[in-house]
């Protein structure tokens, strides 16, 4: 058997001792002009040591191993894994919150997934399988943002039934998801669960565009439109409920909708959700001053009656999508919270409150006191002036701001003002880590903040 010089020169980065990448009977020793020629092939051919290390030193090579931490860590869902991977990147002399933000508002990058129709998609929700219809447009490229429109489903109905009522339609800029919840009760906690599960999952494998993520549904869910518009309306670019309505008890969660405009379908002889659901919440929408649309039909399907969507109405809708985008950031923001949701809704959060309602599992099944007297909290917060945030509030106790350069100068004193107290001022410590916390419990790369403040309200405000 015959070997090549080449064969017989492997360079261990631990030595410069010459090993043989076969087995042989009989190695060949190198003389003199032998070695060095092996030298000089091995050196031209493989890495030198240094590059076999995930961390070369190099600028380049450096940034792709700490976008890789970074990502990882933002896709991770094992809790210890994240903290090893956090320490990581923090010890990391590149870790800037420069080039960190900038890693995550570009976002990992993304390879080929299927396309076209994808019915009965699973997703995981409380330890259980659920089922989503999925289309992507056949024309998908990874590198290309994607508006995302999640539709619910009426009672009888399945999310892939949706499917074919709405891709033919939407064209090839949208990504349309149809989570399946078989009671139908798009009401419940478990409801809302489901969609931010199924939004997530659609997210983790294709490049959607987070300014442009629509919520509509029918019947049912278009009840589920607007409880979980509500609640989360800072995620969304727009809401469209459709022959649904909304109990009278829950309409001071509509000001959450400051920022997400609303456009309403109901149909005039609709037997089963009467009309006048939708148009008190067109009215209370004007009323507060919030953007909405309002669109009554008096078509009548053989089998449904006034209750459906008719086809008739969908490009007009389709065309309102194309017009609407999110800002993630408004210098306002207005959030209602009963006692179970109390987490972040853009830059602000309610940490604390005094006795306040309590939505159950499905919601206000049980209305209790608190529920039908609309007991509350309620925040609103506004940059009023460069470095000045003023906080208005009602039954809470303690609540978090966070802050990024686009809402204030975070080189300079900031001032934050709660119900006519100062309650702090002085400068802000903005930290990669941080940044790098709130981005993997948000999931949002158009919500990135290096700054928290956590304020108590002063007793008597």
């Amino acid at each position: 058997m015959r070997f090549t010089l080449l064969d017989r020169c492997i360079l261990r980065p631990s030595s410069l001792r010459l090993v043989s990448s076969r087995r042989v009977r009989s190695p060949t020793r190198l003389g003199p002009i032998g070695l060095l020629i092996c030298m000089t092939l091995t050196g031209l051919l493989l890495p030198l040591p240094g590059a076999l290390s995930t961390d070369t030193g190099s600028p380049e090579s450096g940034a792709r191993s700490l976008s890789h931490l970074v990502y990882e860590y933002l896709g991770t869902e094992d809790p210890d894994r994240a903290s090893l991977l956090l320490a990581d990147i923090l010890r990391d002399p590149r870790a800037d919150l420069d080039t960190v933000g900038m890693m995550i508002k570009e976002g990992r990058p993304y390879g080929m997934e299927p396309i076209g129709v994808q019915p009965g998609l699973p997703v995981r929700v409380r330890d259980h399988n659920y089922r989503y219809g999925l289309f992507v447009p056949p024309s998908y490229r990874p590198t290309k943002e994607y508006a995302l429109v999640v539709c619910l489903h009426g009672a009888g109905f399945t999310g892939d039934t949706y499917l074919e009522r709405w891709q033919t339609r939407l064209g090839e800029d949208y990504l349309l998801v149809c989570p399946t919840l078989v009671q139908g009760t798009w009401w419940s906690r478990l409801a809302e669960d489901l969609v931010l599960a199924t939004i997530h999952a659609v997210r983790s494998r294709y490049r959607v565009d987070p300014d442009r993520i629509f919520l509509t549904g029918m019947s049912n869910g278009g009840i589920g439109t607007f409880l979980i518009g509500v609640h989360h309306a800072a995620r969304f670019a727009g809401l469209a409920p459709m022959a649904g309505g909304l109990d009278d008890v829950l309409f001071p969660f509509l000001e959450n909708l400051r920022h997400t405009p609303v456009y309403l379908i109901h149909g005039l002889r609709d037997q089963v959700m009467p009309v006048e659901l939708s148009r008190s919440v067109a009215k209370e929408l004007t009323r507060l001053g919030y953007p909405v649309v309002y669109r009554e039909h008096d078509r009548v399907h053989s089998l449904a009656g006034g209750h459906f969507f008719p086809r008739e109405e969908l490009p007009d809708l389709v065309a309102w999508f194309g017009s609407r985008r999110r800002d993630p950031v408004p210098t306002r923001v207005t959030v209602v919270r009963d006692a179970t949701h109390l987490m972040a809704f853009a830059w602000v959060r309610i940490d604390a409150t005094d006795r306040i309602a309590a939505f159950t599992e499905r919601l206000i099944d049980r209305q209790d006191e608190a529920i039908v007297n609309r007991v509350y909290a309620k925040l609103d917060a506004e940059v009023m002036a460069p470095n000045r945030i003023e906080v208005r509030t009602r039954l809470v106790r303690r609540y978090t701001v966070f802050l990024n350069q686009r809402l204030v100068d975070l080189a300079k004193p900031v001032t934050i003002v709660t119900d006519g107290h100062v309650s702090y001022e002085g400068l802000v410590v903005p930290t990669v880590e941080t940044l790098l916390r709130g981005a993997r419990l948000r999931q949002d790369r158009g919500m990135l903040f290096p700054v928290m403040l956590t304020i108590s309200v002063e007793r008597g405000s």
